[in-house]
């Protein structure tokens, strides 16, 4: 079995051919090339039972030429330099795709959270502010959540970088509950982002959505918002998997019954859609989170974890198109597979961009002490992702190139002009 490539080295890799297609001077590749900075710190933890615990912790700001840095903070054991480092460059195409006057930056703490207590979670959350304080802020760099992380993290945070100010910045983080300076909207963003993405795409090629059958993995807020306004949509959502496991029916799944008895039991149950919602298992099959990749839809959503289609599986898929919400999760070599079997990438740096778009509200809004509802957050939200999603599909036509490529193209055009506006090897030795 072929080993995954390494999320970092794999996003780097889409550069090469991506500068084919643009004309992008030598001082930007090489800029491009590695973050600006990395920091890694070690967080002491008391815990409960008086033992003393450290964990390792990241920010890494990659780049920072077109804005203060956005980018999520995520805590998972899996966690590791390199993947932050990753996570960062793709926070800075992102940004760069949507026109949002920010840079690229993320952060990771090396920890599974489900072991810890609730005041556990505090006091490393406030931990992570007090390693990384001289790192961030409203115009340096300005965290939000991110892989089990919430607006309670988020708030425990910001009240942290108050208390070592000794004053109120509301705007250093974004995601934060609404009582403390959060958006309205912010939750659903990423999901319904992804969704207004998709629906320009159908639209575009005159598919009806209640012919379609998708399938979702990755059944946390991303994949749920996205599933239940798609189904409200027309679309039919066949099956949803989490961590443990999958659900399927080829009925449909009722998604907003299936997400409430998963919030209160912590299991999928097999929900069939209907108009009373009637609970129950028949004619429901339980999958692996495998076998649902490989299901005969007509849509997969991938909101899960990097690098879930690889080489080793890119045959076996037999969706038509792939919906990318989480970050990374087909790699390069398996693009090339899923070209030659003519399945349709819609990729992350553009369909998940509707959580930092509300995420730029919020900061929007923190500064200039005006609070906008739910309506005006998600109606400008749709229509920023809707204007950049035309232009990208626009120049994938233009050029004769594939989705993804096109997203990078889009993006990495604004990024490298900001650099060149600053002076390029060319200009200095009278070249131009």
């Amino acid at each position: 079995m072929a080993q995954a490539p390494k999320a970092l080295d794999d996003a780097r890799g889409r550069l090469e051919a991506i500068y084919e297609h643009l004309d992008v001077s030598e001082d930007a590749q090489v800029r491009l090339a590695r973050p600006q900075r990395v920091v890694e710190v070690s967080i002491p933890v008391r815990m409960d039972d008086g033992s003393l615990q450290v964990f390792p912790a990241w920010r890494v700001q990659y780049d920072t030429t077109r804005g203060p840095g956005k980018g999520g903070i995520r805590f998972h054991p899996d966690v590791d330099a390199s993947e932050v480092t990753a996570l960062a460059f793709w926070m800075a195409i992102k940004c760069a795709v949507v026109d949002l006057p920010f840079g690229g930056a993320k952060g990771g703490v090396c920890v599974n959270p489900k072991e810890l207590s609730r005041l556990e979670l505090e006091r490393l959350s406030r931990g992570y502010i007090r390693g990384f304080y001289d790192c961030i802020g409203p115009d340096e760099d300005i965290p939000a959540p991110d892989m089990n992380t919430n607006a309670t993290i988020m708030g425990w945070m910001a009240d942290e970088y108050a208390k070592i100010a000794r004053a109120q910045y509301p705007a250093v983080i974004t995601g934060k509950p609404i009582g403390l300076g959060g958006s309205a909207g912010r939750v659903e963003a990423t999901g319904e982002g992804a969704l207004e993405v998709l629906k320009i795409y159908l639209e575009q090629q005159d598919k009806k959505p209640e012919d379609l059958t998708v399938a979702v993995q990755g059944f946390g807020n991303a994949g749920y918002y996205f599933a239940s306004a798609a189904q409200k949509l027309g679309l039919t959502i066949v099956a949803v998997s989490d961590s443990q496991g999958a659900v399927h029916s080829k009925k449909g799944l009722d998604v907003d019954s299936v997400w409430r008895h998963k919030n209160k039991t912590r299991e999928l149950k097999g929900i069939l859609y209907s108009e009373t919602s009637v609970d129950e298992e028949k004619n429901v099959d339980h999958l692996s989170n495998e076998e649902l990749l490989c299901l005969d839809v007509d849509i997969l959503v991938l909101a899960a974890l990097e690098n879930q289609i690889t080489e080793d599986n890119a045959d076996a898929i037999k969706a038509e198109v792939i919906l990318e919400i989480a970050n990374g999760p087909v790699t390069s070599n398996a693009d090339k597979i899923l070209g030659e079997k003519n399945i349709l990438v819609l990729p992350d740096v553009l369909v998940n961009t509707g959580g930092v778009i509300v995420s730029y509200y919020e900061w929007i809004q923190n500064r200039i002490g005006d609070y906008w509802p739910a309506e005006k957050v998600n109606e400008r939200m749709r229509e920023r992702i809707g204007r950049e999603a035309k232009a990208c599909f626009e120049l994938a036509s233009e050029h004769k190139v594939d989705y993804r490529s096109a997203c990078y193209m889009h993006g990495l055009k604004r990024i490298t002009e900001a650099m060149d506006h600053r002076g390029t090897h060319g200009y200095f030795i009278g070249d131009c």
